[in-house]
């Protein structure tokens, strides 16, 4: 199966690819589990996918750590400009799983992928052993690395979740790095034959939602 492949690629550092669905977003994010991170990935994710670097993490860790929903905290805030602007008309999902952005205190800007990489590769090694104060001493916010909380594949099944779920059946840090992949010349979201186009020539595995959810059920 392609879930097994993922699975097999992820525990030696390689890429995979994920399609959600045709009736969600129908787009295919380039992923890596967070604790094999390198900057030269990084520099692969920004040039081949194109789209927002993000980091997908477990329900469980972010509840160790505090992190909350962003959508939360702009409910929660006193600023008004945040009561006209929140995301309740998503065409695809009901809730954005936006949390806060980080960079970890030994970075300059964070851009870099130098600076990315050491983000997020030390937010994995934190996840082994999660720990607020930690937390807190060695990350800040805001900066540029975007974090997104999974709600778990029995609730939502975006890449968020998907991603998660691959790198927790592979036995590695509930922590997934993933990007959109972008096609420069139509401006949109890479098409899905263009991914498996790309899958084919760097020999990665292209997987998608029915097949993760079909695994992990099996695997519960």
């Amino acid at each position: 199966m392609s879930v097994e492949k993922a699975i097999r690629g992820l525990r030696t550092g390689k890429f995979v690819l994920i399609h959600d669905s045709s009736s969600r977003e129908n787009e295919v994010d380039i992923c890596m589990a967070a604790e094999k991170i390198t900057p030269d990935a990084v520099a692969s994710m920004r040039v081949d996918g194109g789209g927002l670097i993000c980091m997908a993490i477990s329900k469980e860790i972010a509840g160790k750590l505090k992190m909350p929903f962003i959508q939360d905290v702009y409910r929660n805030s006193k600023m008004k400009v945040f009561r006209t602007l929140e995301a309740d008309d998503i065409p695809y999902d009901e809730k954005s799983s936006f949390s806060i952005t980080l960079n970890h205190r030994k970075t300059f800007t964070g851009i870099t992928d130098v600076d990315r990489a050491l983000t997020i590769s030390e937010f994995a090694k934190l996840a082994v052993k999660p720990s607020p104060s930690s937390f807190g001493k060695n990350f800040r916010t805001p900066g540029h690395v975007h974090t997104l909380i999974s709600s778990g594949l029995e609730r939502r099944r975006g890449h968020t979740e998907l991603s998660t779920a691959l790198v927790e059946m592979a036995g590695l840090a509930p922590v997934a790095v993933i990007c959109e992949m972008m096609d420069a010349k139509t401006k949109k979201a890479l098409t899905l034959p263009k991914a498996a186009e790309y899958a084919r020539k760097k020999n990665l595995t292209l997987t998608n939602t029915e097949e993760i959810v079909r695994y992990w059920g099996g695997s519960r």
